[in-house]
């Protein structure tokens, strides 16, 4: 494979030329400390900033190492269609885990991943469309929201987006009252059955992986927990 731009990404001029690339800013640890296979040695006299600056620097190095996993997989793949199984099976890294991170990669080109955030951020929004992950990374970078408090916003907007959905269904409107029949026929006694996309699926398929959880079980899960917290909004006090 000949040298060329990582994940399509290509810096231009006004004038349409390619502009050289700045060098990035390399990731790494404060050397006063020696860094082990198995661990980390400190100078028997360290700073508190020169500490905090430490533990910032592996935070990053941990968050961007599911970047690096993920291009690392998706330029194997790429580059040696025969071999790359064979590199991953003498390291101790899981081709699946690998995958999942791979997946996220390629959902977002360079450009498009943001510094600011972890790769959870990004893992969370995923399965969106472009226009809709750009949506709410820019939320959760301007209001400074966690990985969770993303998850419990795109929840709550999921939620407004099925309210809007019954309504249409109690005015009877095509595609939603489909929806409504498919979800009833099983009965109230039988399996549930679920009408989904393929956006959705492989969101809550990612979801379930990355919390080392089957999908049944992830979904069963993921309805408890928000029925627990529903019933106990509406439960009296006192």
């Amino acid at each position: 494979m000949t040298g060329g731009p990582v994940n399509g990404l290509v810096r231009k001029t006004h004038n349409g030329e390619p502009r050289p690339e700045a060098t990035p800013q390399r990731l790494g640890i404060d050397r006063s400390v020696v860094t082990r296979r198995t661990g980390l040695q400190f100078p028997n006299q360290l700073s508190y900033p020169a500490w905090e600056r430490i533990g910032k620097q592996i935070s990053l190095i941990c968050d961007s190492s599911s970047w690096w996993l993920g291009d690392w997989l998706i330029y194997g793949e790429q580059a040696y269609t025969d071999r790359y199984r064979m590199a991953i099976e003498q390291t101790s890294l899981d081709y699946q885990t690998l995958r999942n991170y791979a997946w996220v990669a390629r959902r977002f080109s360079l450009s498009r991943r943001r510094d600011k955030l972890s790769f959870a951020h990004h893992a969370e929004v995923a399965a969106l469309s472009e226009e809709d992950q750009d949506l709410w990374l820019r939320r959760a970078e301007h209001f400074g929201w966690s990985r969770n408090r993303l998850r419990r916003e795109l929840r709550g907007s999921a939620r407004i987006a099925a309210a809007g959905e019954a309504r249409q269904v109690e005015e009877g409107n095509g595609e939603p009252r489909k929806r409504a029949r498919a979800a009833r026929a099983a009965g109230p006694d039988g399996d549930v059955q679920l009408t989904y996309s393929q956006e959705q699926l492989e969101r809550w398929k990612l979801a379930a992986s990355l919390q080392n959880s089957d999908l049944v079980n992830w979904m069963v899960e993921a309805l408890e927990s928000i029925a627990q917290e529903v019933i106990g909004q509406k439960q009296p006090v006192g």
